[in-house]
C-alpha cells in the first residue's frame, strides 16, 4: 500500500517538472486526476504549525500577513534510517539537511516567481522531505484565506486567494484538510465556509481543530470534536501546536509531540478522545485515507491515461513533424529539472526533420500533392462538395433559362417593330428573312446571362472546395506561408480557367446566333411560312395573325436552341473548369517552385510559431502520460 503514495508522489513530481499544475489550459491535465490532500485555513489558524507538527521539523516561513503565497506540494517519504533531508523540485540533487535553509529557499523561490510585491502565484513549489519520523503522505499547503489586503497587495488579493483555493479543493479527487482555531467561533471559520461550498455533505473533508489549549477557561471543544457542532463524515482531530514562546526557544518537535499527547490524556474533557487526537495521529489517519483513495482511483486513472495518450498521439500525428531549415539547429528539449529530464528530452529525429534544398522542394511538392488529392476527392464524391456542381447544371441553369422572358421579346409590338424595320423602304415579296434573323438573334443573345452565371457558380464552388481542401490538409495548417502561396496559386488557376470557360461557353451561344438551322424552317408549312393564304395581298402580312405566326415560329426555334445549350453549356464548363482543375490546378505553381532558391523554399516551410509551441507542449505532456502509464503498470497493489 505504501507504494501507492510513492506512485502518486512520482507522478506529481513529473507534473511539477513539466508544468502541469492543473491550471486552465488547452492541454489535458494529469494533476487534477491525482488524489491529493489540500490544507486550507485562514490566516493565523495554525495551519503552518499543523504541517510542521506532522513533519516534525521547523521548515515553513513565518511572519505577519500572507506568508504562504504559492502552493507548496509537500511530499513526505518515510525512510528506515539515515539523516533527515529535503529536496526541492527546482533544485534537483541538492540535499538540504538544514531545515532553516529550507525555510529560506521557500521564501526565496516564492519571491523569484512573484517578486517582492507580496502577490500570489498558482505555480506550486515542490518539496520532498525524507525522514524516519514521518509517514508516507502528500500535502498541498495553500495560501491562507484572508479578509483584507495589506500594503503592497492588490485589492483583488482576497478574491485571488479564494479562487486559487477553490481551484484545488473543488476537484473531486481532492481531500480537504480544513484547519480551524478552537478559540474562534466555528461559524466564522474560513476553512469550514469554503470547504462547505465544494463539499456540502462533508464526504471528503477532514476537520482539524487547533489552539484547543488557548480556549477561554470554562469552555472546551468537545462538541466540535465529537461532531455535534458541525458534523463531517470523518471524525474531527484536535491538535495542540507549539506556542510562540516554544518556537522562539526552538523547543524540539519530538518533545512538543510528547507534551501534546500529555495534554489530551491529562485534560479531563478530552481524556476519552485522547487516542484519536494529536498531530501524530493526524498524519497516520491522512496517510491511510490517502492510500485508500488512491487505490480506488487507480482503475479510472489508468483508463484516463490510456485515453489521453491516444488523443495526444493522434493530435501530434495530425500536426506532423517540424521542418528544421537550419541543419545546425539542435532540437533537444529540457525542462532543466535534471533527474526529470527523461520526461522532456526528445530525440532529434522524433521532433525535427533537417532538409537539403532538394529535400525542401520535395517536401513542398508532397504537401501540395496531398492538397491536390483532397481537392480531387471532393470533386469525385469521396468527400462532399462536388455534388454542388451537378446542382448548377441540373437546377440552376435550367431555372435561369426558364426565367428568360422570350414571350416579352416576341411580343406582338416587338415582332411588328423588327419585321417592319427589316422591310426597309419596301416590303419583302416573300417571308422577311432578315426580320426572322433579328428576332432570333435578339432572343438568343439573352442566353448569355445564364451561361455566364453557370460559369461563375461553378467557379465559386471550385474556389470553396479549394479553401476546404486547404483546411483539411494538415501539413498546410502547419506551414502558414505555404498555405497562403498554395491558396493564391489555386485561386489564380481557377480564375484563368473561369475566363477560358466563359469565353468558350459564350462562343456556344454566339455560334447559335451566327448560324441558324435552316431545316427547322424548311419543315414549317409553306402557307404559314409565307404568312397565310398565298392569294392574300402582300400588305396583309402585317396583320396580327401573320405576326403571331412569326413569333410562334421564332419561339419554337429559340426553345430548341435552349434545349441544346442546356446540354452543351455544362459540357463546356466541365471541360474548361472542372476537368482542368483536376488536371492542372497547381501546374503554374510547380513551374514557379522550380525557380526558387533554397532560402525561398525554406520560407515556405516556416512553421506557425503557435503550432510549433503546441507540438512541443503536446510532446511534453505525452511523455508525462507515458511515464505515468509505466509508473502505474510497475506498481502492484492488493485488491
Amino acid at each position: 500500500m505504501e507504494n501507492l503514495i510513492q506512485l502518486v508522489n512520482r507522478l506529481q513530481r513529473a507534473c511539477t517538472a513539466l508544468g502541469d499544475h492543473g491550471e486552465e489550459s488547452a492541454l489535458p491535465t494529469l494533476w487534477d486526476a491525482l488524489p491529493s490532500i489540500a490544507v486550507v485555513g485562514g490566516q493565523s489558524s495554525g495551519k503552518s504549525s499543523v504541517l510542521e507538527s506532522v513533519v516534525g521539523k521547523d521548515f515553513l516561513p513565518r511572519g505577519s500577513g500572507i506568508v504562504t503565497r504559492r502552493p507548496l506540494v509537500l511530499q513526505l517519504h518515510r525512510i528506515d534510517e539515515g539523516r533527515e533531508y529535503a529536496e526541492f523540485g527546482h533544485l534537483p540533487r541538492k540535499r538540504f539537511t538544514d531545515f532553516g535553509a529550507v525555510r529560506k529557499e521557500i521564501a526565496d523561490e516564492t519571491d523569484r516567481e512573484t517578486g517582492r510585491s507580496k502577490q500570489i502565484s498558482s505555480v506550486p513549489i515542490y518539496l520532498s522531505i525524507y525522514s524516519p519520523n514521518v509517514v508516507n503522505l502528500t500535502l498541498i499547503d495553500l495560501p491562507g484565506l484572508t479578509k483584507v489586503a495589506v500594503d503592497g497587495q492588490s485589492d483583488s488579493i482576497v478574491a485571488d486567494i479564494e479562487n486559487m483555493v477553490h481551484s484545488y479543493i473543488e476537484k473531486p479527487n481532492c481531500i480537504i484538510l480544513a484547519v480551524s482555531p478552537a478559540n474562534q467561533d466555528l461559524a466564522t471559520s474560513d476553512a469550514i465556509k469554503i470547504s462547505r461550498e465544494v463539499d456540502p455533505k462533508g464526504e471528503r473533508t477532514f476537520g482539524v481543530l487547533t489552539k484547543i489549549d488557548l480556549m477561554d477557561k470554562g469552555t472546551d471543544a468537545v462538541d466540535i470534536l465529537e461532531g455535534r457542532a458541525y458534523k463531517l463524515q470523518f471524525p474531527w482531530i484536535g491538535v495542540v501546536n507549539r506556542s510562540q514562546a516554544d518556537i522562539n526557544k526552538n523547543v524540539d518537535m519530538i518533545a512538543a509531540r510528547r507534551r501534546e499527547k500529555e495534554y489530551f490524556t491529562s485534560t479531563p474533557e478530552y481524556r476519552h478522545l485522547a487516542n484519536r487526537m494529536g498531530s501524530e495521529h493526524l498524519g497516520k489517519v491522512m496517510s491511510k485515507h490517502l492510500e485508500a483513495v488512491i487505490k480506488s482511483r487507480i482503475p479510472g486513472l489508468q483508463s484516463l491515461i490510456n485515453k489521453t495518450i491516444n488523443e495526444l498521439e493522434n493530435e501530434l500525428s495530425r500536426l506532423g513533424k517540424t521542418i528544421a531549415t537550419d541543419a545546425g539547429n539542435v532540437c533537444l528539449l529540457s525542462c532543466g529539472y535534471g533527474m526529470y529530464v527523461m520526461f522532456v528530452t526528445f530525440q532529434k529525429d522524433e521532433v525535427c526533420l533537417h532538409l537539403s534544398m532538394q529535400g525542401k522542394l520535395y517536401m513542398v511538392m508532397e504537401v501540395c500533392r496531398t492538397f491536390d488529392g483532397i481537392f480531387k476527392e471532393h470533386l469525385d464524391g469521396v468527400r462532399p462538395g462536388g455534388d454542388k456542381i451537378y446542382n448548377v447544371f441540373d437546377n440552376q441553369l435550367p431555372a435561369a433559362l426558364k426565367r428568360l422572358q422570350f414571350d416579352k421579346q416576341l411580343s406582338m409590338d416587338n415582332v411588328r417593330k423588327l419585321i417592319t424595320e427589316a422591310d426597309g423602304y419596301q416590303p419583302h415579296l416573300i417571308a422577311p428573312e432578315q426580320g426572322y434573323r433579328r428576332l432570333i438573334e435578339s432572343s438568343l443573345i439573352s442566353i448569355k446571362g445564364p451561361a455566364e452565371a453557370a460559369v461563375d457558380a461553378v467557379h465559386a464552388i471550385l474556389k470553396d472546395l479549394v479553401h476546404k481542401s486547404i483546411s483539411e490538409t494538415t501539413e498546410l495548417k502547419q506551414y502558414p506561408s505555404l498555405r497562403v502561396e498554395v491558396n493564391a496559386a489555386a485561386v489564380e488557376s481557377l480564375e484563368r480557367m473561369r475566363d477560358e470557360s466563359k469565353k468558350a461557353t459564350l462562343q456556344l451561344v454566339e455560334m447559335e446566333c451566327s448560324y441558324l438551322t435552316v431545316d427547322f424552317f424548311r419543315k414549317l408549312p409553306q402557307d404559314i411560312e409565307k404568312g397565310g393564304n398565298p392569294t392574300h395581298s402582300i400588305f396583309d402580312r402585317y396583320n396580327d395573325s401573320y405576326l403571331r405566326r412569326i413569333g410562334s415560329n421564332v419561339l419554337s426555334y429559340v426553345n430548341m436552341v435552349c434545349a441544346s445549350l442546356r446540354n452543351s453549356i455544362p459540357k463546356s464548363v466541365v471541360y474548361c473548369q472542372v476537368r482542368e482543375a483536376k488536371r492542372s490546378l497547381l501546374d503554374h505553381f510547380f513551374t514557379d517552385l522550380g525557380k526558387k532558391e533554397g532560402k525561398q523554399l525554406g520560407t515556405l516551410l516556416d512553421e506557425d510559431p503557435a503550432i510549433m509551441q503546441r507540438r512541443v507542449n503536446l510532446a511534453k505532456r505525452l511523455e508525462l502520460y507515458r511515464a505515468a502509464q509505466a509508473e502505474i503498470d510497475s506498481v502492484a497493489w492488493s485488491k
